[in-house]
């Protein structure tokens, strides 16, 4: 049986056998991932406003890689503009060879934004967590996943 309890912000992992109970720190898991959209690029779809402005969207499909550029899946999804010159509103898929992760959250189109981890399927089922997504101003976005699988 695994009881999950908190103390002092850090989330700790029971498990009990014949009445004894063990706990440990639980740690994150750590996925870092590359969505290349050199070869894929986003389709922008220019709504209201000509040019930059509020409701834009942005359509994607592209691969994704590990940290060698090796092909381990798929990034797909669609932002919507919010904030002109700033940010988009986004929601997308990472699909892995062994399930997908699905995040949302807000964009920056500079530096590094936190998005969260909403939900996966197979083995991401009960995933939660938060994607640290970065612009490498090259073409492609480095995503680096923390999180937690629970039962």
């Amino acid at each position: 049986m695994k009881i999950m309890t908190r103390t002092t912000g850090r989330a700790l992992f029971c498990t009990t056998v014949l009445g004894a109970v063990a706990c440990s720190a639980d740690k994150p898991n750590e996925l870092v991932t590359i969505a290349d959209a050199r070869t894929d690029t986003a389709q922008y779809i220019d709504i209201g406003k000509p040019g930059d402005s509020p409701g834009d969207i942005l359509v994607f499909d592209q691969p994704l890689l590990d940290r060698d550029e090796q092909v381990i899946g798929n990034n797909s999804g669609i932002c919507i503009r919010t904030r002109p010159g700033h940010s988009f509103q986004c929601q997308w898929t990472l699909t892995l060879r062994d399930g997908s992760i699905q995040v949302a959250g807000r964009e920056f189109d500079q530096g590094t934004s936190a998005i969260s981890i909403v939900g996966g399927t197979h083995a991401y089922s009960g995933i939660s967590g938060e994607m640290q997504s970065v612009n490498n101003n090259d073409g492609t976005f480095t995503q680096t996943l923390r999180y937690r699988i629970t039962p």
